[in-house]
């Protein structure tokens, strides 16, 4: 069968079976009175990529549903990566991650969607990148298939590419070697000394740009540094507003490093790169505090990848840098079948740092 025409057909059965998982769900008065709630919320944008951006999204879709979140387009691997390649569309993984997360129902909408076919051509390739796939050919641009989904599934929020051209992310290192791609970026990220977009001027979509004049907090991170955060921020429009804007902005560090990409980093190191991308210091940044468990620092280390805690030296940077710091329990373990016990950020407690400072700013 010809793939355009299974995305299709994967089309209309996601967009029917989720309009009865919707339909089946709740009682009509208390979801009325929940959107109400959830409409009066503060106006966020979220600022990302990968698990980290659908991660954080999950919790804050229960304090509010005016969420914006803007996302990178520079994923390489994957059925994202053979999508972009041989269909010149934008990469569309992480946008179908966080349409998932944003959903009502997110953990049966994340199930379908995350499909992946194990043979025949469509192998590795996930049943919800053949829909954005598919709306894509039917609308005939990548941004509008977005705006199409966001409406169609009915999430709490926005979900937005940062931009819908085709732009490749290249570095430099120390040593003056050349790097082109995520997958080169992620594999020498601990030896860059630039990074930037090509090409150079390629520009934010205007509803992005729009969407920070209306926010109330910009949220950036968590996600990998330069792969997930730093793009979007490399586009010089999208740099250009959130620097002038007198909106706070919150940097959400990682739990731990990553193989690599930001072997050796602290917290302060990673500040500094998004500081540099923005030109100009994050308002606030949160950090987690809690231990993390012995066997999980242990398989994580056999990896390359540590702890990312704040010491006394490193707060006093931030300090001076004019970022306040917030250290808390933030993280969670969980089974997966295919990882083992994996460590992510708790979505729930994440959302209630995030809300307890926008509260404080606002009585302020």
């Amino acid at each position: 069968m010809n793939l355009f025409i299974l995305g299709v057909l994967t089309a209309v059965l996601i967009l029917f079976m989720f309009g009865r998982i919707r339909l089946s769900s709740g009682k009509p008065v208390i979801e009325r009175a929940i959107n109400r709630r959830l409409s009066e919320g503060p106006y966020i944008v979220a600022v990302g990529g990968g698990t980290g951006l659908s991660t954080l999204l999950r919790g804050i879709k229960s304090f509010t549903r005016n969420i914006t979140a803007v996302v990178a387009v520079t994923d390489e691997g994957g059925s994202s990566g053979r999508i972009r390649n041989e269909w010149g569309m934008l990469p569309p993984g992480d946008v179908r991650n966080c349409i998932a997360a944003l959903a009502e129902n997110d953990s049966e909408l994340k199930r379908i969607l995350d499909f992946r076919f194990d043979r025949g051509e469509l192998a590795g390739h996930s049943l919800g990148n053949l829909l954005l796939l598919a709306v894509t050919e039917m609308s005939g641009d990548f941004s509008t298939a977005v705006e199409k989904m966001n409406h169609l599934l009915s999430i709490r929020g926005r979900v937005l590419p940062v931009t819908t051209e085709g732009i490749t992310l290249m570095g430099r290192t120390k040593d003056g070697l050349s790097v082109k791609g995520e997958l080169d970026i992620s594999a020498h990220g601990r030896e860059l000394n630039e990074i930037w977009l090509e090409p150079l001027d390629a520009k934010p979509l205007p509803d992005v740009l729009s969407a920070v004049d209306d926010a109330d907090v910009i949220l950036l991170g968590p996600g990998s540094l330069f792969t997930s955060v730093i793009p979007n921020l490399l586009l010089p429009d999208f740099a250009d507003k959130l620097r002038d804007s007198n909106v706070p902005a919150i940097y959400i560090c990682n739990l731990m490093t990553q193989p690599e990409e930001t072997q050796g980093f602290n917290i302060v190191q990673h500040l500094d790169w998004v500081s540099a991308a923005i030109g100009k210091t994050p308002d606030f940044l949160i950090a987690n505090s809690d231990k993390i468990p012995d066997d999980i620092v242990e398989r994580y280390a056999k990896e390359g990848a540590e702890p990312l805690y704040l010491d006394d030296g490193q707060r006093k940077i931030i300090a001076q840098m004019g970022c306040e710091c917030v250290e808390t329990g933030i993280m969670s373990v969980f089974d997966s079948e295919k990882e083992g016990r994996v460590l992510r950020h708790d979505s729930r407690k994440l959302a209630s740092v995030i809300f307890k400072i926008i509260r404080r700013l606002n009585d302020s």
